[in-house]
Parts: C-alpha cells; sequence; structure tokens
C-alpha cells in the first residue's frame, strides 16, 4: 500500500518556528514531525510515501531525499502554482493511486494502529474511511458524527460551542478507494473535509469511521507543540527517540559535554554536540536541540531549545521555545509560552513577557522587557472574536496598540481604497480605541467615514446608502463594564460572518498586514446629516398618523447614553408627550445594581405621571426593558412574547424570528394569529440574517438581545421598537396591561452550571447517543422533546464561559420542575466523572 504525506503547509499558527520552516519538518524531539509520521507508516508496514509539497518543497526534499536512509521509499509531487487544497494535491497524483492508499496529514503527532485502520476499511468495504479519534473539547477541529455501525452521518466543520454533538474528531488520515478522485475536479483547490467527503455522502458511497485508540495531538499552534514534546518524553505517545537513554528517561546525544554539577531531572532530552556549563538545572521536560551551547547557573525549566542555539549564563527559561540559532545571553529570563524566533537575540538582562514572539533575525536590547510581539504585535492569542466581536478588559487586553493591529488586519482583507465606516459611543475609552483602529486602517489604505458618538441603530442603517465596504463600532460591552467590545458590520449593516471573522483572525496573527506607500494612505471623513438620514428612514415605517394621534405620554431612561441625544428629536417631530430621565452623556459604566436602582425609579415616575408606558433604554440603543402604566417591569421572555403578539395581531401570518432558548409560548402566539415562528442559533448574527433571508419577517430577536424590524434596518433597534410600541398600542387601543394579560402561560425556567471547555464536547455527544434521533433537535445546543409539543430541554453551551445552560418549557408546571431538576443533576453527574478521568490523566 502506499501513503500519501501531506506535506504543503505553511504552519501559520507556529509563527515565528514556521517563517523559513514548512510546518512538517518542524522538530518534536529534535527528529521533524514528517520523520516521526514515516516512522508510523514504516512500522505499520508501508513503506511507499508520496509527498506533497508547496510551501518551501526544497526543506523536505533535501531532508528525506529518495527516502532510503528512512527505510522507505519516497517521491515528491509539488503544487507549482497554487495550492491545491487537501484533496486537490491527492487529486493531482491519482495516476499513482491505482489501489487502496491511505493519506496522512503532516502536521500531527500519533502512534495510531494503521493496519487495523486498514483492515476495518476493507471489512467494512468502505470507499473512504476516516480515521476519528476522540478529544475533549472539539471546538478546534472537524467533528465526525457516526452511527452504531461506523457509518458516517454527518460533518462539522470547527463547529461553535453548542454545534458539538460528538467528541470524535476528524485526524486527516484516511484510507480510500482510487475511484472517490474522479469526484474530484482536475487542476482545482479542494479540500476532503469540505469538499470530497459531503459529496460522497450525498452520493451515498458507503464511507466508515474507525475511531482509533492511541495518542493523537493536532501541532496546530504553539501551545500544541510544546504539549507533543512534553508528552513523548512522558511516553504518552510511541516515538523512535533519536538519542540513546542513557539512564531512565534521560536521552543524550554523542559527543555531549555535562559539567558534572549540572542537575538533570528526567525525563530530559539532549542532542548531540552539546555543552552545558556548571550548577545549571535541567527540569523535567526540557528538550535541546544538536550544538547547543549552555552557559553555567542557568535555570531551564521545560525548554524547547532548537538545533544551534546559545544560552548564557544565568538565564532562566520558562516553558518557552527557542528556535535554531537563536542566542539568549546573560541573565536574560524567557518567560511561559514566549517563542524566539530563528536567528534573534535577547540581550542581557532582557525580559520576554509571557507569550510574546519574537519573529526572525531580531535584536532585543539589553535590559529590555519585552511584552508586546517584536514586529508589531501584542500577546499571542488563539482567537479574537467571541460570540460578539472582539472583546476583552478596557485599556488591558484592548489596547492602542492592538487596536491598530486589529484595524490593519481588517483592512487588510478589504480592497486597498475601500471605505469603511467607524463609530462608538460617547465614552473617552472608546473614542480612545475606536481613533487607534482608525489610524491601523488608514495605513493599509483604507478611507473612513468618521461617525464618532452615535448609537448603534443609527450605525448600522447607513451602512448600506454610504456604499461603504463594512463598519465598526466600539462600546462598552453591554454585560461587562469593565469590558470594551468592538464590532464589525458587513456592507448591510449585519455583523460580519464567522469565515469573515477567520479571515481577520488570519491577517492578525500571521502579521498578513498590507503596507501603503504614501500617496495611497486611506483618508478620514466626517459625514453630516447622519442622524438626519436615520430620521427619514425610521418616519417612512412608522405610522406617523396613529402615532402623532396617539396621545401617548411615555418616560424613558436613556442610561446617560448617547442614544438619549438621537430619540427625543424624532419623538418631538410627532408630537409625542416623551419625559427623558438620564439623558445626559456619561463616562462611567453603570452596574447592573445601579441600572436596577433606576429602573424602580423608573416605574415610580411611570406611576406618578399615569404615563403610557415607560422604557429605559441600554446597550446604547440596541435593547430595552418596559414599565407598564402601573410600574411593572416586563422583560426577558415576557417581553419577546408580548411584543411579538402585538406584531402579528398587527401582522398576521407574519414571520418571527427568535433564538433557539426562547420560550414556546412563541409558537402558541403565533398559531393564534396564522403565523410562523423561525428558531436560530443563539447569537445576534444568525438572527440578523434569519431576518434579512426570510420572507414576511415582520419581526426577530428577543428581549434579552433586543428587537430587528427588518424593514429598516438589520440590526437591533431598541429606539424605533418604543415609536413601534406607541404606534400598536394606538392602534389596537389597548394598555400593556392588557396586552400581557392575554398572553399565553407557559412554564419556563433556566439553570446555569459550571461546565469546562474541555467536557462541553463530550456532554453534547453523550446527549445526543442518550437519546433517540426523534426526539432531537440539533438547531444550536441539544433539544430534547417531550410527549406533548410544548415539553422540552435544551442543553446549550456557553459560546463565552465555561458554562452550560439549561432551558426548560412546558405547559405543566409539575413536568418542567421535575424534568429540569432531572437534566440538571444527569449533566452534573455528567461533567463531574468526566472532570475526575482528565483529572486521572493527568495525575498518570
Amino acid at each position: 500500500m502506499r501513503a500519501v504525506l501531506m506535506a504543503g503547509g505553511s504552519g501559520t499558527r507556529l509563527r515565528p518556528l514556521t517563517c523559513d520552516l514548512p510546518k512538517p519538518m518542524v522538530p518534536i524531539l529534535n527528529r521533524p514531525i514528517a520523520e516521526h509520521i514515516v516512522n508510523l507508516l514504516k512500522r505499520n508496514g508501508i513503506t511507499e510515501v508520496i509527498a506533497t509539497l508547496f510551501y518551501l518543497p526544497d526543506v523536505m526534499r533535501n531532508y528525506f531525499s529518495d527516502g532510503r536512509d528512512f527505510g522507505v521509499q519516497m517521491t515528491y509531487a509539488v503544487e507549482e502554482d497554487q495550492p491545491l487544497g487537501t484533496a486537490g494535491c491527492v487529486k493531482n497524483i491519482a495516476d499513482l493511486l491505482t489501489e487502496t492508499f491511505l493519506v496522512i496529514s503532516g502536521d500531527s503527532v500519533t502512534d495510531f494502529d494503521l493496519k487495523a485502520a486498514i483492515e476495518y476499511h476493507k471489512q467494512k468495504g468502505s470507499k473512504a474511511t476516516l480515521v476519528l479519534t476522540r478529544v475533549p473539547n472539539p471546538i478546534e477541529f472537524g467533528v465526525v458524527i457516526t452511527d452504531d455501525e461506523g457509518r458516517i452521518k454527518r460533518f462539522l466543520e470547527k463547529p461553535s460551542t453548542s454545534e458539538i454533538f460528538s467528541d470524535t474528531v476528524n485526524t486527516g488520515t484516511y484510507i480510500l478507494e482510487p475511484e472517490v478522485l474522479d469526484y474530484l475536479p482536475a487542476n482545482e483547490e479542494s479540500d476532503f473535509s469540505k469538499d470530497l467527503f459531503p459529496l460522497l455522502l450525498e452520493k451515498g458511497e458507503p464511507m466508515f469511521g474507525y475511531v482509533a485508540d492511541g495518542y493523537w495531538c493536532d501541532v496546530g499552534h504553539l501551545e500544541a507543540y510544546r504539549e507533543a514534546q512534553y508528552d513523548a518524553l512522558h511516553r504518552k505517545v510511541v516515538v523512535d527517540y533519536a538519542y540513546p537513554e542513557t539512564s531512565d528517561d534521560v536521552w543524550i546525544g554523542d559527543n555531549t559535554q555535562i559539567d558534572p554539577t549540572v542537575q538533570i531531572h528526567p525525563p530530559v532530552m539532549i542532542g548531540n554536540n552539546c555543552r552545558i556549563g556548571p550548577r545549571t538545572v535541567l527540569e523535567p521536560g526540557t528538550v535541546i536541540g544538536d550544538n547547543v551551547t549552555i552557559g553555567s547557573d542557568a535555570d531551564l525549566k521545560r525548554p524547547i531549545v532548537w538545533n544551534g542555539a546559545i544560552v548564557g549564563d544565568e538565564v532562566h527559561l520558562r516553558a518557552c521555545s527557542i528556535a535554531r540559532g537563536a542566542r539568549v545571553d546573560r541573565r536574560s529570563h524567557v518567560l511561559e509560552g514566549a517563542v524566539i524566533g530563528p536567528l534573534s537575540t535577547v540581550g542581557e538582562e532582557a525580559q520576554i513577557s509571557p507569550g510574546v514572539r519574537v519573529w526572525p533575525s531580531k535584536q532585543i536590547e539589553s535590559g529590555a522587557t519585552l511584552n508586546i510581539n517584536l514586529i508589531w504585535g501584542n500577546t499571542a492569542q488563539r482567537n479574537l472574536f467571541g460570540q460578539r466581536g472582539v472583546a476583552g478588559l478596557a485599556n488591558i487586553d484592548i489596547t492602542p496598540e492592538f487596536a491598530v493591529k486589529l484595524g490593519a488586519a481588517y483592512g487588510s482583507t478589504l480592497k486597498q481604497g475601500s471605505h469603511v465606516t467607524v463609530s462608538r459611543d460617547q465614552r473617552s475609552i472608546s473614542r480612545m480605541v475606536s481613533r487607534s483602529l482608525i489610524a491601523g486602517l488608514m495605513s493599509v489604505g483604507i478611507n473612513i467615514q468618521n461617525l464618532e458618538a452615535t448609537a448603534i441603530p443609527v450605525a448600522r442603517s447607513v451602512l448600506a446608502q454610504m456604499g461603504v465596504a463594512g463598519g465598526i463600532h466600539v462600546r462598552l460591552h453591554p454585560d461587562r463594564p469593565d469590558y470594551v467590545l468592538i464590532e464589525f458590520f458587513d456592507e448591510h449593516g449585519i455583523d460580519i460572518p464567522k469565515g469573515k471573522e477567520k479571515k481577520i483572525e488570519g491577517a492578525y496573527f500571521k502579521e498578513d498586514l498590507r503596507r501603503s506607500p504614501i500617496h495611497e494612505i486611506g483618508t478620514v471623513a466626517y459625514p453630516t446629516g447622519v442622524v438626519s438620514t436615520y430620521t427619514t428612514a425610521f418616519e417612512k415605517h412608522v405610522n406617523v398618523d396613529a402615532v402623532t394621534n396617539s396621545q401617548a405620554k411615555i418616560v424613558i431612561d436613556y442610561l446617560y447614553a448617547v442614544s438619549g441625544a438621537v430619540l427625543p428629536q424624532i419623538l418631538g417631530k410627532f408630537d409625542c408627550d416623551a419625559v427623558v430621565l438620564n439623558a445626559s452623556l456619561r463616562q462611567m459604566a453603570l452596574s447592573n445594581d445601579e441600572r436596577e436602582v433606576m429602573l424602580s425609579q423608573l416605574g415610580q415616575v411611570v406611576q406618578a405621571l399615569r404615563a403610557t408606558f415607560g422604557a429605559q433604554v441600554s446597550a446604547n440603543g440596541e435593547q430595552l426593558i418596559l414599565v407598564d402604566e402601573v410600574g411593572t417591569c416586563i422583560r426577558g421572555e415576557v417581553l419577546t412574547a408580548l411584543m411579538s403578539h402585538m406584531m402579528l395581531t398587527t401582522h398576521p401570518r407574519g414571520t418571527i424570528v427568535v433564538p433557539v432558548h426562547t420560550s414556546g409560548a412563541i409558537e402558541h402566539i403565533a398559531r393564534r394569529h396564522d403565523g410562523h415562528v423561525i428558531r436560530t442559533k443563539a447569537n445576534p448574527t444568525a438572527l440578523m440574517e434569519a431576518c434579512q433571508t426570510n420572507p414576511n419577517v415582520v419581526l426577530g430577536g428577543s428581549g434579552e438581545m433586543g428587537f430587528i424590524f427588518p424593514e429598516l434596518h438589520p440590526g437591533f433597534d431598541a429606539m424605533f421598537c418604543i415609536a413601534k410600541l406607541i404606534e400598536l398600542l394606538s392602534l389596537q387601543q389597548r394598555s400593556l396591561e392588557q396586552v400581557w394579560s392575554e398572553l399565553p402561560r407557559m412554564a419556563y425556567r433556566m439553570q446555569t452550571l459550571r461546565c469546562p471547555w474541555t467536557v462541553k464536547g463530550a456532554l453534547m455527544r453523550y446527549l445526543v447517543e442518550e437519546n433517540p434521533p426523534e426526539r432531537l433537535e440539533l438547531i444550536d445546543g441539544v433539544k430534547i422533546l417531550g410527549d406533548n409539543p410544548d415539553d422540552w430541554i435544551l442543553v446549550l453551551p456557553d459560546a463565552g464561559e465555561p458554562l452550560v445552560h439549561i432551558y426548560g418549557n412546558s405547559q405543566s408546571r409539575e413536568w418542567l420542575d421535575s424534568t429540569l431538576d432531572k437534566y440538571q443533576q444527569h449533566v452534573q453527574n455528567f461533567i463531574e466523572k468526566e472532570q475526575g478521568i482528565i483529572k486521572e490523566t493527568v495525575s498518570l
């Protein structure tokens, strides 16, 4: 059998280690990853290897040559003009693959029994067999769902936390029959997971998943790179060691000189031709390459030191990576997770902070403290975007230098000369961050339409009319007053999709930033009439006569936000009697307790004035809480039901779009009005997209997130919601209290449990496997249906925190209480069991 070793990757998430090295040639225990794979193939009786190359192909060819020295026959296929993708590069050599063959990724460390996988493939009569493994946190990988017979039923490519229905993931190792390549186009980029396998599934070809026992690590980022080394040193994976074992768990190469006073605490690996000076301490997990010189009194705790590096006297290295030929001078400190690129120099008594990356051939001055990446970077992260935009602690995570680079990364994904809007709330921190974003955008040739301080609904609504490529809004996070939230909009004002977020992250992490010459630097303009443009659209979609003749008296609490400057102008045109509270601007964010006090005060004012209703506007104009005429707060699920009922009363047979966890009362309301309900994933982007792509949507969102009126603009808009409420109450000649009394009564509860990230995937798989398919809905999380249509339990992992939410819905309070408590205990027991397994594994 022949094996195809896919070795074309550039390893962008391993930068700066891979600036001059393809990822498969990155060393693990002083041998390239590709050599460990070749050894694995050889142990499984596979000695004919075809390597597909693209990035720096000569590095691998020069190392392996014809493969004779490694006990195999190596041939190479180079993608000359463009990368063809994982499947395209194999299609490119289809004439060499005339019988069953194996494909293996060149960037993972494993000791799988490939013979067993091949035998399984043959027994099943499979056309394509994917070698799978179980991982505790599958969010970074492609999840594969199989039935009891092992037949593949579904693929999820790098799912969100709430889409993890299994913890069996694609390891990038496949056993294929040659005829499956007929499904692929020639000389075109294609991918196994995204293109070929879904097509085979659609065509009904026999395709199976083999769940392999053993070790597997996808060396996809720097943390995984270090962990693979430590695991191999601790014998968690079967590998061939490059040097003899001179004592228990200590491997030392030839011609290496170690002073007798050196302390070596196993496991440790030291390469050929090394020199280690007096009183140096090598802690467990230390890996030292060939031709490395280490001075006296150095303290090495689990560093990965590549060939040819020089480490001075009294240097401290802590779980870091020191690349080929780098130099760390006397008394310097390189701390956890830091990377020193090839041929770089760290001066005497310098300190490299945790997670900092230094690119190749750089010089750090003596005595310097480096706490950002050198070249123009910040502390390395694995993801920028969360559930909603980019968020972090104000002036700690979200700093001016971070924002400059983020702006440049976003701008580098757009065409040079494009225009984008930038807007913000009124806070000084938001002004600082938005100016930094603008600087970054200008540096890559993007022109700015600076909307300055304005409400988010205004910023979204003008985007489409301005003909820009997108927009950015900066504000304090609505749920975290110490956090800044940076949101990115597409050309229509919708939050950008995940694919666009990944492009921005890619440009940010691999520093793939465009540099514009002086004459192409972007410009900044300050458009006028932005609020009037919003007001015109606002008036167009409100029944002005109904609002004007409503004789409504309303009280609005703006919580000292910039939206307070917009809505009063509009309501003034409608002759509304609006009493405004807290409309001045304030720099400090309000705590939740302060908001609740102000909400109570709002209710007292509404009662005292005998107003029609009150509204507290938050989240820079996106969200609101209502207060009815007797001072009772209306929020959350009740607010969602109330708004849906009022909109469908005026627009029967309309469509309502709500998140998956919304109370089942919505379906009852829709049936009253011959309407339709669409449930989406529990994130703002999904709601916005569904509102735009489905016909006849009259309302979207929820009391928790805010409400969308698609005819106005694609985002949430509390200001328009207030005007719409005045209109609907006038047309329907009812009060909020009367509308509330008409709502269906539904038992609904939610509970939240702590759930480690490493357990979420296994929990979702467990719930899917424990319940029959006809009782499951997998829109977002796992919804388990009861015997009655209104009875369901939803287990939904939190996208941003180590939490899991359990929602319950029923017309029977008894059923809900007993079932929700049962599932809470069920989930809690599973989490505790899995944590116990993980702790036991770690201790072993």
